[in-house]
């Protein structure tokens, strides 16, 4: 079984499902709702768990209510959380979130900073068996950690990259894959033109680098070539968590020695049929549903 490492942040969703985004001060009614874990690093485990491979998170979480919900589900969901700081101080994340009938979503997010952020007992935490690490910018420490080690072991170390991404610094200098939201990437180059962005991340990374961007597909860049593979087309309930579960399947498959094109038509795959059912990552599918996808569109 393929094994990943997954280091970042892992909250509680708190989902409504509503016609449009709330724009004045008053009550409004979901027409459906769901509470579901969350968070970049979280999301993806559960993703790579789903998929068949094995998922080792690393992540901090508050002794409250709240992380005790989110250590739960991610061990439901078949993902090894031994690595899961419970802490003393500090209470754990959660979201508010709004989905509206086009499936786009409105996060609003708590993130308590008296949290710990060392990561410094991460580096003891890392086994040598695993076949590529992943890693989130929402805890710099810990992707700094954990991109070293992958360089250490010579497993890809995939970096998602999202805004602010220069507060993981030591991550970028490390990783050999950045996976950029549009938005991350645009943060981190400071322009508009995500082409011109791409660019100036590999010159300045020297990784292989690429930007997803919804419907429009995603974009990458290596020595040899460049390229764009296509999102697939689907009817869109819910957008919440897909580029996490993306990041979880592309990780998953270059740890199994799929080509960077390969990987990303998988995690597009992936991200898809997410995308097709409400609840965040509730509608992350299996390989079984992801492979019979990947037939019907070949």
């Amino acid at each position: 079984m393929t094994k990943i490492l997954l280091a970042g942040v892992a909250v509680v969703d708190i989902v409504m499902s509503i016609d449009e985004m709330p724009r004045r001060a008053e009550k409004y009614r979901a027409r459906d709702a769901a509470i579901v874990g969350g968070g970049c690093a979280a999301n993806a485990a559960v993703a790579v768990a789903r998929l068949g491979g094995e998922a080792l998170l690393c992540a901090r979480v508050g002794r409250d209510p709240i992380g005790a919900m989110i250590v739960e589900d991610l061990e439901a969901e078949g993902v090894d959380c031994a690595r899961v700081r419970r802490l003393e101080k500090g209470r754990s994340s959660f979201s508010s979130v709004f989905v509206d009938a086009a499936g786009e979503r409105q996060i609003v997010n708590f993130r308590d900073m008296a949290l710990s952020f060392d990561a410094g007992w991460l580096d003891a935490e890392i086994p040598h068996d695993v076949d590529a690490i992943l890693a989130d910018t929402r805890w710099p420490q810990g992707a700094a950690s954990a991109m070293k080690a992958a360089r250490r072991l010579g497993v890809p170390g995939i970096l998602d990259a999202e805004a602010p991404v220069r507060d993981a610094e030591q991550a970028l200098e490390q990783a050999s894959h950045i996976a950029f939201s549009a938005q991350g990437l645009r943060d981190f180059a400071g322009v508009d033109d995500l082409d011109r962005a791409l660019a100036a991340a590999r010159a300045e990374t020297g990784a292989w680098v690429c930007y997803t961007n919804g419907a429009k597909g995603v974009v990458f860049l290596d020595d040899a070539s460049g390229g764009r593979v296509p999102a697939f087309a689907v009817d869109i309930v819910d957008t919440l968590g897909a580029g996490d579960v993306w990041h979880g399947a592309f990780a998953l498959a270059l740890g199994e020695g799929q080509a960077e094109a390969d990987a990303i038509r998988f995690a597009n795959a992936v991200a898809a049929i997410k995308c097709t059912g409400f609840g965040g990552r509730k509608a992350t599918p299996d390989r079984t549903e992801t492979d019979r996808f990947l037939r019907a569109a070949a």
